[in-house]
């Protein structure tokens, strides 16, 4: 197998300490060492600049939601106004545009610094509900995507039957269902069945909500995660008024549904959790279910603000997710965790930037499926992310200070290196597919156009 050895001026190393001239090197698709206090780079070492850190995971997503970026801004609008604007995207795509749309946005990722993506997919069946002629051609165009884009990829293959509670599929929504969940399974185990073996895809599992999901069809999401050992995520109390709905048909919140239909443990994310009660906190960190915080988003629809930390304390692991697309930086998803408990509590200091890091790096790739990856460690995947520490955003820094700059005051634009299983994808903040704006540009055009 290759193998490339690179020199990092700075590297976060376990258990959470930044270490100079640190020398990784790369055997195929994972590191084969690392050893630190290289004062020079070796002869034939590919030199990283400023802070290099393990690949970032992007543990919640929804990529044909970039169309809409600006689009649900007009004339203020609401959650609800938003909604409708995104099923009128989701009408529009085929398979092709589909995967003209995914690349694009996972090369974006990747120029951020995420280097595994899980991708909350819903939009299965052509427009009217039938199934194309392969009823997963959509979940490949998403494979092909990231594979083109230099992602790995947790494919999170959605059970989505009701328009609300009781309430049938309609419009757009109908490209989304499988009728029950025992044809979800069906197909889902086909599509499982395609990537077996291949180390680069994860296919798990997904209610969309309670609002989706009938309370009687869970158990058939829940046994195919725990069957096959695979993740299973699911949106939970993003709004008050999905408690409110739950509460009224099943007397019950949205977490305890969960629990009482088994859907809640090590392999579950809960992705938003937002609207919370302290029991359903200890249900979930009880259940050891990481919890995935999507502040860009939740801020930008106005979900409001979860108990994240109290959450973690609980026993919940916490990731982070860019869902919607209206920012793609996990370093704003990051300090946007502290920085609003700051807003609500009045109060500084609830994570430390190394906890932070931790959350979209380590602990967002375990959620998806992928152990071996966010450290680096032998062994681990061979993903390098390097942050400009020069920057206007983050001059000044130095080894000290490096992790606390790079995650309360560095953005996306200051990636200029990333190295994804072992595969060098952005050079100089450059992703080797070319002009990814120009690339965003035309197929949203595209998709607008028709909307």
């Amino acid at each position: 197998m290759p193998e490339t050895a690179y020199w990092c001026e700075l590297a976060w190393l376990p258990p959470g300490e930044v270490a100079s001239g640190v020398l990784v090197t790369v055997t195929g698709s994972r590191i084969s060492e690392v050893a630190s206090g290289v004062a020079v780079p070796p002869a034939g070492a590919v030199r990283l600049a400023g802070l290099t850190l393990p690949g970032l995971a992007n543990a919640h997503s929804h990529a044909f939601h970039r169309a809409l970026r600006g689009l649900t801004q007009r004339e203020k609008g609401n959650f609800w106004t938003w909604r409708e604007r995104m099923y009128g995207v989701a009408a529009t795509l085929d398979p092709d545009s589909h995967h003209r749309l995914a690349t694009a946005v996972f090369a974006e990722m990747a120029l951020a610094g995420i280097t595994c993506v899980g991708e909350f997919h819903y939009l299965h069946h052509s427009p009217g509900g039938g199934p194309y002629g392969d009823p997963n051609a959509m979940g490949h165009a998403l494979v092909e995507a990231a594979r083109r884009a230099g992602l790995r990829i947790a494919l999170l293959d959605t059970c989505y039957l009701a328009g609300g509670i009781g309430v049938p599929l309609t419009g757009a929504q109908l490209r989304f269902g499988d009728g029950d969940s025992e044809r979800w399974a069906v197909r889902a185990e086909e599509l499982l069945g395609a990537y077996r073996g291949e180390h680069d895809v994860e296919v798990g599992a997904a209610l969309h909500s309670v609002r989706a999901v009938p309370a009687e069809q869970m158990p058939v999401v829940g046994a195919f995660s725990h069957h096959h050992a695979v993740p299973l995520h699911v949106h939970v109390s993003e709004r008050r008024e999905e408690n409110a709905a739950c509460v009224e048909a099943y007397t019950a919140s949205p977490v305890q549904l969960l629990a009482e239909h088994d859907v809640l443990g090590p392999r579950t994310t809960a992705v938003h959790a937002v609207h919370l009660s302290e029991v359903d906190v200890a249900l979930l960190g009880q259940s050891r279910a990481h919890v995935c915080a999507c502040p860009t988003t939740e801020r930008d629809l106005a979900d409001g603000l979860g108990p994240v930390r109290a959450l973690f304390d609980a026993g919940s692991p916490v990731t982070l997710g860019s869902d919607s697309q209206a920012v793609i930086d996990l370093f704003e998803e990051a300090r946007g965790v502290e920085l609003s408990e700051r807003l609500v509590t009045e109060r500084r200091g609830h994570w430390t930037a190394a906890e932070l890091l931790q959350t979209a790096t380590a602990a967002g790739h375990a959620s998806l499926g992928f152990p071996e990856a966010g450290m680096l460690v032998p062994g681990a995947w061979a993903d390098l992310v390097s942050v400009r520490l020069d920057s206007v955003r983050t001059a000044g820094a130095c080894q000290e200070d490096a992790v606390e700059i790079t995650v309360f005051a560095a953005t996306a634009a200051d990636v200029h290196s990333v190295v994804s299983g072992g595969r060098r994808v952005v050079e100089e903040g450059r992703h080797v597919l070319g002009d990814v704006g120009a690339a965003l540009a035309a197929v949203i055009a595209e998709v607008r156009g028709v909307v």
